[in-house]
C-alpha cells in the first residue's frame, strides 16, 4: 500500500508541470490579447510595407533602438541597433537585392503583459531568386510599444 502512495504522489508531482505547459498563460485569453497581437502583426506588416518601399530604415522602425538588440543570422550574431542596421544596408545595398519582402504564417506566443514571441516565415521575391525561411522573434512592450529585441532568422537552403 505504501508503494502504491508513493507511486501516485510521484505521478502527480511529475504531472502537474506538465499540465501546467498546456494551459494558456493568463495573458493569452485576457480580452487586452487580441489588441496585443493586432499591435504586433501591424509591426510586421509594417516592416514589410517599409522593405518593400525600399526603406531599410522604417523597416528597423520594429527594432529596439538599444546596444542590446541581438540579430543572428547566417551563423553569426549581431549585437545592437546601430551595428544590426548597417548589417541590412550592407547586405542589401539595392532595390535588386532586397526583393520584395513577405512574412506570413505567423504564431505569435503571449508570454505575458510585456513579452510575446513570435515565429513565422519570410521569403524574398527577386528577379533572380525567391530565397525565404524561417524567423523566430522575442518583442518586449517597453514604454507602450511592442519592440523586437532579439531575432533569429535562418535561410532555408
Amino acid at each position: 500500500m505504501r508503494h502504491s502512495i508513493l507511486a501516485v504522489t510521484a505521478l502527480l508531482a511529475l504531472g502537474a508541470p506538465l499540465a501546467a505547459c498546456q494551459t494558456a498563460s493568463p495573458h493569452e485569453t485576457s480580452a487586452d490579447a487580441a489588441a496585443d497581437k493586432a499591435a504586433i502583426t501591424a509591426i510586421l506588416d509594417q516592416q514589410d510595407t517599409a522593405w518593400n518601399a525600399g526603406d531599410i530604415d522604417g523597416f528597423m522602425q520594429g527594432y529596439w533602438q538599444s546596444p542590446e538588440l541581438r540579430f543572428a543570422s547566417g551563423g553569426t550574431v549581431v549585437r545592437g541597433y546601430e551595428k544590426t542596421l548597417q548589417r541590412y544596408k550592407a547586405r542589401y545595398s539595392s532595390p535588386e537585392k532586397m526583393g520584395k519582402l513577405d512574412t506570413h504564417e505567423l504564431e505569435i506566443v503571449l508570454l505575458s503583459d510585456d513579452a510575446a514571441v513570435v515565429h513565422g516565415r519570410w521569403e524574398l521575391t527577386r528577379d533572380a531568386d525567391t530565397p525565404g525561411g524561417l524567423f523566430t522573434l522575442i518583442l518586449r512592450r517597453m514604454d507602450g510599444e511592442w519592440k523586437i529585441i532579439s531575432d533569429t532568422t535562418t535561410s532555408a537552403d
